[in-house]
């Protein structure tokens, strides 16, 4: 499931919220550049360059990604079978250019993952790994965890494994390229079934009872004095291509509870206070969710191109929270399932970006192949889940302060402004809000008698771009 990217368009006029995320970075002691240890053995495994002896080049692989990206994690080849579909979905060896115990290792290891900001993202490994070396360039050879999976007609999973291999992606695609490519019908044969695949796997998916949320990008833009807020729509080519890193992820989870041996990414699946919050922004955003309706199927009726539905979607992130990493060796974990997904599910398609993808592909890669895990990757596989979790901690107080100082500035020109609202919650003499325009939610002071659900209006009285702090007075 994508998640949402917000940043600020690099003007002279959107300075002060440019200055008040960078503070923010500063707060947080977000990591800056790497070490010069870490930079200079990134160097030197990018030049030696190691490859799997397996050679796949022959395949005509693809990327798909937001235009411009230089991170490239995953490339594809789709055939059609006798029986169904074959997806190849080749993920980057990234395992092969971090040494265990190095200096690349070591920072990984601190950073987590690629945190994400307005202003920009703060990397997992150094651009001579994550750009170069490891990512899955078009017309370079590079070096790959090749998943081979067989689906049948229904787009089932009949068969899966993975093998280490080297491959030549032949093209680097945007989502609007490949999208209009599959419109108009000149998509390549390795892409043309993406469409058919793709919608087959949201098919099982609304079989297993999941839910996927794809939530629009977002933009901050200074138009007239004032920051406002422009959405892009997601494309149905988004949505097909995350089937694949949701089919990869649960097959990856099946061979290692299979093994008992690995690391899976769970989550609870939402209380009902979380669904009652959810309804009522729904309410608010003028989109209802009919009682009696699976949120899987609610979230599945929504337009994404709608910028009501695209506040909805981004409201529906609160139904997926609670996830974190299980790591098993012996045991299977109780719970395996991650709710959203309706299935065992492991982290194994982002090791650019993600820390616990390198271990889960190195344990599937040795299942496959019937060799002993690595013992670097046993040994440590109890230290993943802090790690993890540390990270996504911190992801969560970027993601939060940004959040708090893009609202402030989308605010920032309507002091004085009375807006409508929608009472989301009550909190110990406040309440949470949803404004109809901008479509953001805050808190505010909360009058007498006001329960959830309930219509309100607020005086902007303050949103200050720099601490990202707004406040409201109650009208009427």
């Amino acid at each position: 499931m994508p998640d949402r990217r917000t940043r600020v368009a690099p003007t002279p006029a959107a300075a002060p919220l440019a200055a008040s995320l960078q503070a923010l970075r500063r707060e947080l002691k977000l990591p800056d550049a790497f070490p010069v240890e870490a930079e200079a053995e990134a160097r030197a495994v990018a030049a030696r360059h190691p490859l799997p002896e397996t050679d796949l080049t022959d395949v005509p692989f693809l990327t798909i990604d937001p235009a411009g990206s230089t991170d490239l994690d995953q490339a594809m080849h789709l055939e059609r079978s006798a029986d169904g579909f074959r997806v190849r979905y080749a993920i980057a060896d990234v395992p092969a250019l971090v040494a265990p115990g190095g200096a690349v290792d070591a920072e990984a290891r601190r950073r987590g993952q690629t945190i994400y900001a307005p202003d920009g993202r703060v990397p997992l490994h150094p651009a001579a790994i994550g750009e170069d070396a490891g990512s899955l360039l078009p017309g370079v050879v590079r070096g790959a965890f090749v998943w081979d999976i067989a689906l049948d007609a229904s787009g089932h999973e009949t068969r899966a494994e993975v093998t280490r291999a080297r491959i030549r992606s032949r093209r680097q695609w945007s989502y609007e390229e490949a999208q209009s490519a599959l419109d108009d019908g000149t998509a390549p044969p390795e892409l043309a079934l993406l469409r058919e695949v793709g919608e087959a796997r949201i098919v099982c998916e609304r079989e297993r009872g999941g839910a996927s949320l794809n939530t629009p990008d977002e933009e901050i833009v200074v138009r007239d004095g004032a920051y406002t807020l422009q959405r892009r729509a997601t494309l149905p080519v988004e949505d097909w291509n995350a089937q694949l890193s949701l089919l990869t992820g649960m097959a990856a989870a099946r061979l290692m509870l299979d093994a008992r041996i690995g690391i899976l990414r769970t989550m609870p699946a939402p209380d009902e206070e979380a669904f009652r919050g959810f309804r009522a922004q729904t309410v608010a955003l003028g989109l209802p969710w009919q009682e009696g309706l699976p949120y899987g199927e609610y979230l599945r009726t929504l337009d994404p191109a709608h910028p009501r539905a695209a506040a909805v979607l981004q409201a529906a992130t609160a139904l997926f929270r609670g996830a974190g990493y299980v790591v098993m060796d012996g045991t299977a974990p109780a719970d395996p399932q991650q709710a959203a997904i309706a299935a065992p599910y492991a982290h194994v398609t982002a090791p650019l970006r993600r820390l616990a993808d390198r271990w889960a592909l190195v344990i599937c890669e040795a299942l496959c192949a019937g060799r002993p895990v690595p013992a670097w990757a046993r040994d440590s596989l109890g230290e993943l889940p802090s790690i993890m979790g540390a990270s996504s901690r911190l992801a969560a107080q970027v993601d939060a302060g940004a959040v708090d100082r893009v609202e402030a500035a989308l605010l920032s020109s309507r002091i004085g402004d009375i807006l409508d609202a929608t009472v989301l919650a009550v909190r110990n003499g406040t309440v949470l809000v949803q404004l109809d325009d901008p479509a953001v939610s805050a808190s505010a002071p909360r009058a007498d008698g006001v329960a959830p659900g309930d219509r309100v209006r607020l005086r902007v009285t303050a949103a200050d771009i720099a601490t990202g702090k707004v406040a409201f007075e109650p009208v009427g």
